[in-house]
């Protein structure tokens, strides 16, 4: 755990240097979080490393310049494991110089701090000095990743991964994102390899022993974690848009598979230039395919050099998927998304993290809509707002605006509430104040504060001024308090061809069912189906709203709004006969909050499946994914019970697979990229629910290797999940085969999913060895818990020593927990929070918390909530 620092004490004027320089006075009206003492201020780095890829060490030389705000006799720095030398401090006027520091560096606060032998005076100077630092083998800092090739044997690159607070593991410096600075890096690599960072390479000078130094052009104003360097044996291939080169960098012979990404790169770049009306402001912007994985994230935004794991960027004709596809797209156009909101614009201190990722989440969602419409992935907007809100109605959720103290607490605001909820209230602001009037402001907020750091209420100020009203108290009331709110509709009354609503508001929550409900003001639009929607503002609680029309009524037409909304039951009843001529976003609306209020207990748990029922068959193929979904989540929640389990499995599989006989086994010539994504789906589902059928002909193709690339995965998913000891050991030869990083990661972790708990062991003690790799070890495991959390859980926390170093070193408090949030067993949760007490800071128990939350929410539907669904079955299966 990170421990806040005190600010240093000033020290006198007396027996100051003649040769200090004046420095800027510093901006209190610009303070941020800080856990560093406010006296000096970076500007500059020039930094030179030498990494040794054998040892897993390198060497660095940096040069900061630095203005000492208020006179001070030590400045301190960020630093993570390195060792110091050759510490000088020089006035940038003038030859005088100081004597050596003392250094001292503090584990636990991750700093630094260098102690002179008198008061440093208010000016400006620069700091130099020599270090040693280490080189990792998970997603921290710099790190090596290993991996295979087709044609030359195994390889090693190095990548350098920094948010949110592990530049201190590369360049001592003032790891924070308040304190932008330029920086001009230069390395020192193999002749054979390439070396990539933020920019260009300014000149390269071969050294005649074998090595290259590069150096790269100064980058523009930016934080630290947005730095990269890379270096290894890679391609690139690029194209140009708007001006700027666009680049895709892979391993050696494998840019033909970034040819989408590259392509996408080209179209996102002129859209965004044109979003945002501030051009992209570097020459360049890479996207950098590395090997491996990691637990947390799957690409990071460094400025101009994006670094996305190749299952996230390369498509491989032999085994890529449409989903596949359509996320390479969403992570390259979230991650370009960041180029202005972070990178060019970031938030002050980790507390306005949303700012970064709910913005680039949203932008990336609306940019794959407009760019690529025959997805209709306009329809993920729902399936997006439940995963925030699965996460908001419990007790431990936070705001979206969140307060942060600490490197662990930074890392774990890493998550759906930031994300998911930050894009869907987002979405729903936009629609309250119309698209142009949004986006008008977004430009205003990018052309004030570019290069600069902001608050959230920087942002409100300029949409306000915009939109011509207050829209920030409708953002405060859902960014600064948690929770959902709960819209009633409280009585509906047709007169003169017009329907007149009265709502009320409450909060919606699964565990706090006596809690007292927060106020929002809520943007509520309606509508009678078939008619013209309506909006208000629900303030105070409480409100009206008049529609035209006499026929059914909708609430969250559109669904748009970050809401629940509880209908009477004849309400009910009437949506559920007019369900098939919704729209397909307000199906998928309607289902969820039917689902959630019914697990809540607010309404029957059976009417979902009423719904269900209600669904025609040629509905959107995302209504039955989400059918498929809801039928899979009911089955888990019988684990156990084999009796009840049949019933539900029974009745899953006879509503599913007609739908799956309409889709086939093949793909149709012309068929939409919904039904490609659908037919995979179905297999995987009818298959854990136990149809005999799928899982026989997914055993023989893969027997007789007849399977399509479109289908490799879900084929490789049912057998592995279903085998015998044989199948295990013959897939666990084809990964110990396998050549092809993207396709060895998926294999190692599908050997962790099989249903019989002897296999899952095997692959638990399998995942302890080198031979999964580095980054796939803590996935196995990840892929056990699916089916075997409480076993994951133990064997994970009785191998802590080994597990630690397969986890990203900052984010252990979030993987134990997490492992066992799937569970039934009510028993677990002592055993969670045993594991908290133990080795988890009490400012950092978020994710321990909501797991146990998780497992008790569980336990509670299968008690309470499932005699309604086995009513419903007896009478209609």
């Amino acid at each position: 755990m990170r421990t806040p620092l005190v600010s240093a004490i000033a020290f006198a004027l007396a027996g100051l240097s003649a040769t200090a320089v004046a420095a800027p006075a510093a901006d209190t009206s610009q303070l941020a979080t800080t856990q560093l003492p406010r006296t000096v201020r970076p500007s500059h780095y020039d930094v030179s490393v030498v990494p040794h890829p054998d040892t897993l060490t390198f060497d660095g030389k940096v040069s900061i310049a630095v203005d000492v705000l208020q006179p001070t006799a030590s400045i301190t720095l960020n630093a993570i494991d390195m060792t110091f030398a050759d510490v000088t401090l020089v006035p940038s006027k003038g030859k005088a110089s100081f004597a050596a520091p003392k250094v001292a560096v503090d584990a636990k606060a991750q700093t630094a701090t260098f102690t002179f032998d008198h008061a440093i005076p208010a000016g400006s100077y620069t700091l130099s000095m020599k270090y040693t630092g280490k080189i990792g083998t998970q997603a921290n800092g710099l790190f090596a990743i290993d991996y295979d090739t087709k044609a030359d044997g195994k390889k090693r690159a190095l990548y350098t991964q920094f948010e949110n607070s592990d530049a201190r593991r590369f360049i001592p410096s003032w790891d924070e994102p308040a304190y932008k600075a330029t920086f001009t890096l230069q390395a020192t690599v193999p002749g054979k390899d390439m070396a990539v960072s933020n920019m260009p390479a300014a000149s390269k000078k071969d050294l005649g022993n074998g090595l290259t130094q590069v150096t790269f052009q100064q980058s523009p104003k930016m934080s630290t974690y947005l730095l990269f360097f890379g270096m290894g044996e890679f391609d690139r291939a690029t194209t140009k848009s708007d001006g700027v080169e666009i680049g895709v960098i892979t391993q050696k012979g494998l840019t033909s598979q970034a040819k989408f990404t590259l392509d996408s790169g080209k179209a996102v770049l002129k859209e965004y230039n044109a979003y945002f009306g501030v051009p992209y402001p570097l020459p360049k912007l890479d996207n950098i395919a590395s090997p491996g994985q990691s637990q947390f994230f799957s690409a990071m935004e460094n400025w101009g050099a994006i670094y996305t794991f190749e299952y996230a960027l390369l498509l491989d004709p032999g085994f890529s998927t449409q989903a596949d596809k359509q996320a390479v797209f969403n992570t390259a156009a979230h991650e370009m998304a960041h180029q202005w909101f972070g990178d060019l614009v970031t938030m002050r201190w980790w507390d306005d993290l949303w700012l970064n990722e709910g913005f680039a989440s949203w932008l990336a969602s609306r940019t794959t809509e407009r760019l690529h419409p025959e997805w209709h992935t306009n329809l993920e907007a729902v399936l997006i707002r439940e995963g925030a809100m699965a996460r908001d109605a419990v007790a431990t959720t936070h705001p979206v605006v969140q307060h942060v103290e600490t490197v662990e607490q930074a890392s774990q605001a890493f998550d759906s509430i930031t994300y998911a909820k930050g894009e869907s209230v987002i979405r729903m602001l936009e629609a309250y104040v119309g698209a142009d009037t949004w986006q008008k402001g977004v430009q205003a907020y990018i052309k004030a504060h570019k290069y600069s750091n902001t608050v959230s209420d920087d942002l409100w100020k300029e949409i306000d001024a915009a939109a011509g009203k207050p829209v920030s108290t409708v953002a405060h009331d859902f960014t600064l308090q948690p929770g959902i709110p709960l819209v009633r509709v409280e009585s509906v009354s047709c007169a003169n061809g017009s329907t007149t609503l009265k709502l009320s508001q409450g909060e919606f929550t699964r565990d706090r069912p006596e809690k007292k409900p927060l106020v929002w003001h809520v943007p509520v639009i309606a509508k009678t189906v078939g008619g013209a929607p309506a909006s208000t503002l629900l303030t105070d609680g409480a409100g009206t709203l008049t529609v035209a029309g006499c026929a059914p009524v909708l609430v969250n037409a559109g669904q748009t709004g970050y809401y629940r909304t509880l209908y009477a039951p004849a309400q009910i009843k009437a949506l559920q006969g007019a369900f098939a001529t919704l729209d397909p976003i307000d199906q998928l609306g309607l289902t969820a909050d039917v689902w959630a209020l019914g697990m809540a207990g607010l309404q029957p748990s059976s009417d979902v499946l009423d719904l269900i029922k209600a669904v025609p068959l040629d509905a959107s193929p995302l209504l039955w994914e989400d059918v498929a979904g809801d039928m899979s989540a009911l089955d888990d929640y019988y684990q156990g019970d084999a009796k009840r389990q049949a019933a539900l499995r029974k009745y899953a599989i006879s509503r599913l697979e007609p739908k799956f006989a309409q889709l086939g086994w093949e793909a149709r010539p012309g068929e939409e990229a919904p039904a490609a994504i659908l037919r995979a789906h179905l297999i995987g589902t009818l298959a854990h629910l136990g149809d005999a059928k799928v899982i026989a002909e997914a055993r023989h193709r893969y027997e007789t290797n007849t399977m399509p690339a479109e289908l490799r995965k879900s084929i490789l998913a049912v057998v592995a999940a279903h085998a015998d000891a044989a199948t295990w050991d013959k897939l666990h030869a084809e990964a110990k085969a396998e050549k092809t990083p993207l396709v060895k990661d998926r294999l190692y972790a599908l050997l962790a999913t099989p249903e019989d708990e002897a296999l899952a062991k095997r692959a638990l003690e399998l995942a302890l060895t080198d031979e999964p790799g580095a980054t796939n070890s803590a996935a196995m495991i990840s892929a056990a818990s699916r089916a075997h959390p409480e076993l994951a859980f133990d064997f994970a926390v009785a191998h802590k020593d080994k597990v630690d170093h397969f986890v990203d070193s900052t984010s252990t408090s979030r993987y134990y927990p997490r492992l066992a949030s799937g569970s039934m067993d009510i028993a677990m949760v002592d055993k969670v929070k045993a594991f908290a007490d133990k080795y988890i800071a009490p400012t950092s128990r978020r994710d321990a918390e909501t797991s146990m939350a998780n497992i008790k929410y569980r336990v509670m539907v299968r008690n309470e909530r499932l005699p309604a669904v086995d009513a419903w079955l007896k009478k209609n299966g």
